[in-house]
């Protein structure tokens, strides 16, 4: 990783990401919290009285909404509107169309798949509560300015990044933070200082992060490494991938 710290160099004094992100953070937390949710059931009907069932949930705090609904298997423009708000699909009786997982999984969508509507009633009151969680309570370890991206052998990609401030450690949780917000969330597996692995890094280094399931990061980019609020849930983010958690 010698060779590469000399490349690294060449990266801007602030990442603009970061301070895109820090300017609206104040105006973000004292807006409600949002539960956007792109909704697909198998008739109209079904459709219709699981949308209103979503529309019935009250959680103090946050804005639940269904932005758009339809009839049918979850298709690439689901996934697509579901990136303009939460990131969430709910399929009622539908399955998602082949070869869109490597799709959703990149674009870090999460979809949740039901067949019991008191169960997809329950989980989505649920992601709601967990919205109303502050993003100040959380405690921040470390964060790093992307100053280069490097193909891993597999599907995913290396971040080469600088330390600005605590520390990133194997194990810890950590986010991707674009202009527009977090972009996607998981857990440090590895981590490399001038090829050679370590547990930790600090303020200074330049370190490489490896994500094997996700290749949509940029310089210019931060990760932030973040842990939940002791004896509290988790801020929701969502997960990347397919999920039945009401099959």
């Amino acid at each position: 990783m010698a060779r590469r710290k000399r490349h690294w160099q060449q990266k801007p004094a602030r990442s603009k990401a970061n301070s895109a992100y820090e300017a609206v953070s104040s105006d973000r937390q004292a807006e409600p919290k949002k539960l956007e949710v792109v909704l697909k059931g198998d008739v109209s009907g079904t459709v219709e009285a699981v949308a209103a069932s979503i529309a019935g949930i009250e959680v103090p705090g946050v804005d639940i909404r269904v932005i758009q609904s339809g009839v049918g298997p979850i298709i690439k423009s689901d996934i697509l509107m579901a990136e303009t708000g939460s990131r969430l699909v709910i399929g009622f009786n539908v399955d998602v169309v082949a070869k869109l997982q490597e799709h959703i999984v990149s674009h870090c969508v999460e979809v949740r798949l039901y067949k019991v509507i008191y169960k997809l009633v329950e989980d989505t009151k649920r992601l709601a509560r967990m919205q109303i969680i502050s993003a100040p309570e959380e405690v921040i370890s470390g964060r790093a300015n992307v100053i280069a991206t490097f193909k891993n052998k597999r599907k995913g990609v290396i971040l080469g990044c600088e330390i600005t401030s605590g520390t990133m450690e194997v194990g810890r949780r950590f986010r991707v933070i674009t202009a527009m917000g977090p972009v996607y969330t998981g857990r440090i597996e590895s981590l490399q200082i001038e090829r050679r692995q370590v547990k930790t890094g600090k303020t200074g280094q330049q370190v490489g992060l490896k994500i094997d399931n996700w290749k949509n990061a940029k310089v210019g980019d931060i990760v932030e490494c973040f842990e939940p609020p002791l004896g509290r849930k988790e801020v929701w983010q969502p997960s990347c991938g397919i999920f039945k958690p009401g099959a």
